[in-house]
């Protein structure tokens, strides 16, 4: 770079006649090859050197027939399935198509659409009314249901009941009286003070 200046951020074009993009190298024979030749892959399932699936074993009927044999503990158990061998029976169905079944030709996937709403209920505002009253009929609903609750519950009145609520009012007991003065008379019999005095002129 040229002393006292920076050095560019960018950098040159190649010439006209570089060509951009990746290479590709195809080894296939061209057209000779691809007639006389048809590359097929072997199915996994078919031919003799396909891997077979091992089935698992079935625990549950060596449990149970180790157990009709007399076996109680855990290490006969585990002999008992170590000498013995019954697997688990292969379903005939593969996991694949039962994964992905399969549908009409005519099925068409989706939800429905809803009726379209009439206007005049819009108008109407027939929505709000119709919420109304369901949640008035609710609430009726609940009110039955705890009146039913409240009867079904309720105790019945019996003797001892309503003479508890209904009790008789004691009489007040008279005032104690020295028993010289038992016959004179109050002062609610006499009257008031006034009356003892003559009127004033």
């Amino acid at each position: 770079p040229t002393l006292g200046k920076t050095r560019s951020k960018g950098s040159s074009f190649p010439g006209p006649d570089f060509v951009y993009g990746a290479v590709t190298t195809v080894n296939d024979g061209g057209v000779a090859e691809a007639i006389s030749h048809w590359r097929t892959a072997a199915s996994r399932s078919s031919g003799s050197g396909a891997r077979t699936r091992r089935v698992e074993k079935n625990f549950v009927a060596l449990n149970r027939e180790g157990v009709k044999s007399g076996l109680v503990t855990a290490k006969e158990h585990y002999q008992y399935r170590s000498t013995h061998d019954i697997r688990l029976v292969p379903s005939k169905g593969s996991s694949r198509s039962a994964a992905h079944p399969r549908f009409p030709p005519d099925v068409t996937f989706g939800m429905s659409t809803r009726t379209s709403n009439p206007v005049w209920e819009l108008l109407q505002y027939r929505f709000a009314q119709s919420w109304l009253e369901e949640q008035q009929a609710q609430d009726r609903m609940l009110l039955e249901r705890r009146h039913k609750k409240s009867q079904l519950g309720q105790i019945r009145e019996t003797r001892t009941t309503l003479l508890r609520k209904c009790q008789p009012t004691a009489e007040p007991s008279a005032l104690w009286k020295i028993p010289r003065f038992q016959k004179v008379k109050s002062q609610e019999q006499c009257g008031t003070y006034k009356d003892n005095f003559p009127p004033s002129l």
